[in-house]
């Protein structure tokens, strides 16, 4: 761990969206995921939901996803009713990515406030069950033939919106995870091998000096 590495994580950390998240509903494929992940992490989301009944199968998708998934936790839910009161208890408005006569345009939704977007697989789209129990639909303006983009990119698209809002109401500017989530992920990112270990084993975490070096 060089001292370089360790300021990055901890810059990556200070930059973490909490109150911020995703949930793919029935996305399988594992380019779709590894693509989401990686666009999920570079705008400071550490946790996303999955809604599959084939828990195994996204397991396995997810290791074929490039080693994205080390920065960021896709949790899976057979559940949906149970996931989104679990979300909407958190304070989260949902919001169902959705081309129809109801959704607005996504630019014009408020994403400053504790935020969930539900993204479907690209021939099925979000279920008629998620759409009802989202708070409001919204989707991409396009002015094409084609009048929907793969589940991925439309992740990116209103993800960067997202960041763009919360950029500019100062959101990234304070460190907004807790110390215990902060020093648990700090010694993650840092020395994964070594925290596997250490969970199997049921032990906690060594403390890391300002280098991010193991204080004995």
């Amino acid at each position: 761990m060089t001292p370089e590495r360790f300021q990055k994580i901890k810059n990556v950390l200070d930059k973490r969206q909490p109150d911020l998240t995703i949930v793919m509903d029935n996305v399988h494929k594992p380019h779709n995921l590894a693509a989401i992940i990686r666009s999920c992490d570079a705008i400071g989301i550490g946790h996303i939901h999955g809604i599959s009944k084939n828990h195994d199968k996204v397991g396995v998708n997810l290791k074929a996803a490039s080693g994205s998934n080390h920065w960021v936790r896709l949790h899976t839910h057979t559940n949906k009713r149970k996931l989104f009161a679990n979300l909407k208890d958190k304070g989260h408005t949902i919001f169902a990515a959705n081309n129809s006569a109801k959704a607005i345009d996504f630019r014009t939704a408020d994403f400053t406030n504790a935020s969930t977007i539900i993204l479907g697989a690209e021939l099925d789209g979000v279920s008629d069950e998620a759409i009802e129990l989202s708070d409001q639909e919204i989707k991409i303006p396009m002015n094409g033939m084609v009048e929907s983009l793969n589940v991925s990119v439309a992740n990116a698209v209103i993800l960067f919106e997202i960041q763009r809002q919360r950029q500019r109401a100062n959101l990234y500017k304070k460190r907004q995870i807790d110390n215990y989530e902060y020093e648990r992920l700090l010694f993650e990112f840092s020395y994964p091998e070594v925290a596997q270990i250490l969970n199997k084993k049921g032990e906690s975490y060594p403390k890391l000096d300002d280098n991010g070096q193991v204080i004995a």
